[in-house]
């Protein structure tokens, strides 16, 4: 008896069915594992960042990060990834998305081809938004009211980061591929620049330390920067090689640009050290490393191997004249938030005009060294964009947020130490000094 065509069928679908249901799965994993990836980098980046400050501050240096991981990871279920990721209406569709995700009603259902779920994506863009802000709290510790950091906090990530994150990466948004066309592929612009940006104005507005910059304090902890640094290195391959949501070549080349741009900004900032001190420091190598990421950030699925060695020295070049430029200027960004992510996060997105190529992502263009200068003129108009979105969105909200409740401590409390005043703890259990 000869076998039914429609059974025929049906058996050579089954395995292709099967296959594809098997896709679905590894690439979901992949999303989630690089999600857990950046969520650790938040941990790294309060080790990172405690190591620099006083004995003193270095409980509330760190609760400043973890505080960004408590409530911004409440408030992207409640409302965040709706609003940055779910399509807008209106006039206001391309800055803002709406509330039809609220609450992550649709964390179940599949994301765009389905090769991945919302949920997956919500909690890897959730790991994006906790980390920008923790980034911004190093241009002002050792002297900010935690009361008001958490005000901060809520304020920001809901009036200047969500809708950032909506223009470039939600569907339609201004900035992105629906609009401007420019090219982001991990935060350059969301993360790097925004934090750098904001810091600035955080630094200038809370004020300086009392004892700036007459009285210069080393680091307590470098073992601590080295760890917090390495961890943070590590991260990055969740960062920016789970940026496309997929498990393929695309996440191969980004992990690959990364690792190769942090090396070769590290390796540069080494030689640059040894050519103006006679030997490179361990702290240098540390912040060249990180320099080197953020540069590479919004580049790392558009450009080649080779693209990133470049970016990364041109990271440590920059980023180590912008830290003596801070000094002259006599900005105190404690640790150097504007120099080494914002100035890098804007190198990075700049180059990103001049070394990407269509032929290793379709989704990308080609830039300066295909012969094409647009994508770096539309490269440049969205730094221009989003250093006005936030430099002066977080001067507008800090101001008012001055009128109700004070932002920083009191001399006294900066004197004996913030870990003790804000938190009642102290991270040595030593009787704290002035």
């Amino acid at each position: 008896m000869p076998v039914p065509a429609a059974s025929i069928l049906l058996a050579a679908a089954t395995p292709m069915a099967e296959a594809a249901a098997a896709l679905r799965s590894a690439n979901n994993g992949f999303v989630l594992i690089s999600a857990a990836l950046v969520l650790m980098m938040t941990p790294a980046l309060a080790l990172f960042y405690a190591g620099f400050v006083r004995r003193r501050n270095v409980l509330n240096t760190m609760v400043m990060s973890f505080s960004a991981m408590a409530l911004v990871s409440v408030l992207w279920v409640l409302f965040g990834y709706s609003l940055a990721f779910s399509p807008g209406s209106g006039p206001l569709a391309p800055f803002i998305g709406g509330l039809a995700w609220a609450g992550l009603s649709n964390w179940s259902a599949p994301y765009g081809d389905g090769q991945i779920s919302h949920g997956a994506v919500a909690l890897f863009q959730a790991s994006f938004a906790i980390i920008t802000p923790a980034l911004i709290s190093g241009a002002v510790v050792e002297r900010m009211n935690f009361r008001a950091w958490i005000l901060v906090l809520l304020f920001w990530s809901t009036l200047i980061y969500i809708p950032l994150a909506h223009m470039v990466w939600g569907p339609g948004g201004f900035l992105g591929p629906d609009g401007l066309g420019a090219l982001d592929f991990a935060g350059g612009l969301v993360v790097e620049l925004a934090s750098g940006v904001a810091a600035a104005v955080a630094a200038v507005v809370v004020g300086r330390r009392r004892t700036y910059p007459d009285h210069g304090a080393p680091p307590h902890n470098v073992p601590f920067i080295l760890m917090g640094a390495g961890l943070l290195w590590f991260g990055w391959f969740g960062f920016n090689g789970g940026s496309g949501l997929v498990a393929g070549n695309l996440a191969s080349l980004a992990c690959l640009t990364t690792n190769t741009a942090g090396a070769a900004a590290a390796l540069g900032w080494m030689l640059i050290e040894t050519w103006q001190r006679g030997k490179p420091t361990a702290v240098g190598v540390a912040t060249g490393a990180v320099a080197g990421l953020v540069a590479i950030t919004p580049a790392a699925g558009f450009v080649s191997p080779l693209a990133a060695v470049l970016i990364g020295f041109a990271a440590a070049a920059l980023c180590s004249w912008a830290l003596q430029l801070k000094l002259r200027l006599r900005l105190d960004d404690t640790l150097d938030v504007l120099p080494v992510h914002g100035m890098a996060g804007l190198l990075g997105t700049l180059l990103t005009g001049v070394f990407t190529l269509r032929s290793l992502n379709p989704t990308g263009a080609d830039g300066l060294i295909a012969g094409r200068l647009d994508q770096l003129w539309i490269q440049l108009q969205a730094v221009g964009f989003t250093v006005l979105w936030v430099g002066v969105g977080t001067y507008a909200l800090l101001a008012l947020l001055r009128l109700v409740i004070p932002l920083r401590v009191t001399d006294a409390e900066e004197r004996q130490g913030v870990d003790i005043n804000a938190h009642g703890e102290e991270a040595y259990n030593s009787e704290f000094t002035s």
